[in-house]
């Protein structure tokens, strides 16, 4: 029988899933599948948080489409190859997926789509993970938006006038019937990791806006849910509602830096102003690694990165605090801590990782300012008084043990506008 294929990638949930949605929609029976793309995980270590948080997920979906008569198709290899064999396996009709605006997601997908063609066989996309999209929120004069606030105003007066209700009646007796045993860890070559991805809890955004740069107080771990699709960007504006403006900008925020990427996919790697293209960075390992490590002797700092490299989560204050003092007080190229930090975090996501890193080294769209140089002490003073935060993470903060600050605040300020003035021709 000729059937269609959902394609799970960002979006791993069965409820409120557009692409799954209107594949049930269809008519014709549903296999559900998922690739563990080689091109992605080749990179990382087999015990990779995040690829226990996906496989432990799909088990998950898994055991749910075995109340519907069907099972999870899972793959690992590169893209093409999975779809060359499922081409040949059976007979497809439509494969339906949730579009992705990653550099690398779009390319994929363009050769999927081209390998598909070429057998006769439609790729439908829809839109899932953002509630815009990247061309759905222009300029009058049709450009992208690169300041922040005009892209806001742009997307809530969007926002009011469109419909975004989560999708119901999902036909779930619509999959293809055929058992199969979910794949253990040892066939995928994943191994355990002590670090999980906790559930997420919004019951505290109701203070968000009093209490959302004290890292202390514990936030709503949303991110790697966002990140992975666990839950809905529909649903979860609804449930917020309009009581929670701060929180909702935040996640303005992720489809701002969204856009960005997709359409300056040069920033990736690259500085969004060119103009500073002429810093002269230290780029001193000894110092990089001394930051990687929380060895910094600037408290604030280095207690941020020990919960990072302990839990695969940073508060957001503490990112800010932590990327301005590698760019600004080290004078050392985002791309290292852009790196570093998608090695580490649960909530990785390009856009909005190198977006604000970009921010915090002043080189990207509607940036901190050169000039603007976080001081660690006074950051502490005013967000971590009581220094419950400091003290949670450095047992040995206040003993012999803890290091001495690798470079004086002041001296480093002055270092880094002499060397940013220099790099911009001032």
């Amino acid at each position: 029988m000729k059937i269609s294929i959902f394609w799970f990638r960002r979006d791993l949930r069965l409820i409120d899933n557009t692409a799954l949605h209107y594949a049930l929609e269809s008519g014709r029976p549903v296999k559900a599948l998922f690739i563990f793309d080689e091109n992605i995980i080749e990179g990382l270590a087999e015990n990779d948080a995040r690829l226990n948080f996906i496989y432990e997920q799909l088990q998950i979906i898994h055991e749910k489409l075995t109340q519907y008569g069907t099972a999870l198709e899972v793959m690992k290899g590169k893209p093409e190859n999975c779809w060359k064999q499922l081409i040949q396996d059976y007979e497809i009709d439509r494969v339906y997926i949730n579009r992705d605006y990653e550099p690398y997601a779009i390319q994929r997908d363009k050769n999927v789509e081209e390998q598909l063609s070429n057998h006769g066989i439609e790729l439908k996309t829809f839109k899932d993970q953002v509630i815009f999209e990247a061309r759905e929120i222009l300029k009058e004069d049709g450009e992208p938006y690169v300041v922040y606030t005009p892209y806001r105003k742009k997307w809530e007066s969007t926002f009011i006038s469109t419909e975004h209700t989560p999708l119901k009646n999902t036909q779930f007796n619509h999959f293809y019937p055929f058992k199969k045993s979910f794949p253990t860890r040892n066939t995928l070559n994943i191994k355990n990791n002590k670090i999980k991805v906790p559930d997420y809890d919004l019951s505290n955004i109701k203070n968000y806006t009093q209490t959302r740069d004290y890292p202390s107080i514990e936030t709503s771990r949303l991110g790697p849910h966002l990140r992975f699709g666990t839950v809905s960007i529909r649903q979860l504006i609804k449930k917020i509602g309009k009581k929670e403006e701060t929180f909702k900008s935040e996640l303005i925020w992720r489809e701002f830096f969204m856009q960005i990427l997709f359409h300056y996919p040069k920033t990736a790697e690259r500085n969004f102003k060119s103009k500073y293209d002429g810093v002269e960075w230290r780029n001193d390992e000894a110092d990089f690694n001394k930051w990687c490590e929380g060895k910094t002797g600037y408290p604030i700092v280095d207690a941020g990165m020990r919960q990072l490299n302990e839990t695969g989560f940073m508060h957001n204050r503490l990112r800010m605090i932590t990327a301005g003092f590698l760019c600004k007080h080290l004078l050392i190229h985002w791309s290292w801590g852009e790196a570093y930090f998608a090695q580490k975090l649960l909530d990785y996501e390009l856009a909005s990782n190198v977006g604000n890193w970009q921010w915090a080294a002043g080189t990207g769209v509607d940036a901190a300012p050169y000039f603007r140089i976080f001081n660690p002490i006074t950051q502490t003073d005013k967000f971590d008084k009581d220094k419950t935060f400091i003290k949670k993470w450095l047992p040995e903060y206040g003993s012999e043990d803890y290091p001495e600050p690798m470079v004086d605040h002041k001296v480093a300020r002055e270092r880094c506008l002499k060397v940013y003035k220099k790099g911009i021709g001032m």
